[in-house]
């Protein structure tokens, strides 16, 4: 991890980073760490609607990414009202926020040297 990084890894945070706009993560982005962290590679950043849609957000990822050979190095437990949960794929990390704690903690600006690449969310199809 950090400097080179294999197209797997990047495909796989990239592919995470699609399948949680496409599932309505709001405002998801990805955030490349690669020059700037030797722990993990990408933050992969999206925000829930509520904590019943943080906990399927972060089953969608994992489904997802176990059939891309990945599992979390440990599954968080997650209680009724949470705010956030970190996904750590040792490549990258998942990171599902309600609003508020997005807010306050501000993970872009506090790795506001990483380069930031939003993922748009898909357009829904026209009406006819």
């Amino acid at each position: 991890m950090g400097g080179t990084v294999s197209i797997d890894v990047r495909e796989a945070a990239f592919g995470c980073a699609g399948m949680l706009a496409e599932h309505n993560g709001g405002d998801t982005i990805v955030l490349d760490l690669t020059k700037l962290s030797t722990w993990t590679d990408f933050f992969v950043v999206t925000s829930a609607t509520s904590s019943t849609h943080l906990r399927g957000l972060a089953r969608q990822v994992e489904d997802y990414l176990a059939t891309q050979g990945y599992s979390p190095l440990r599954r968080p437990r997650l209680a009724e009202d949470e705010q956030w949960c970190l996904l750590d794929f040792g490549d990258f990390v998942v990171h599902i926020m309600a609003a508020e704690a997005r807010e306050f903690y501000e993970l872009d600006k506090l790795w506001f040297e990483a380069e930031l690449t939003r993922i748009p969310a898909p357009e829904a199809p026209a009406k006819a």
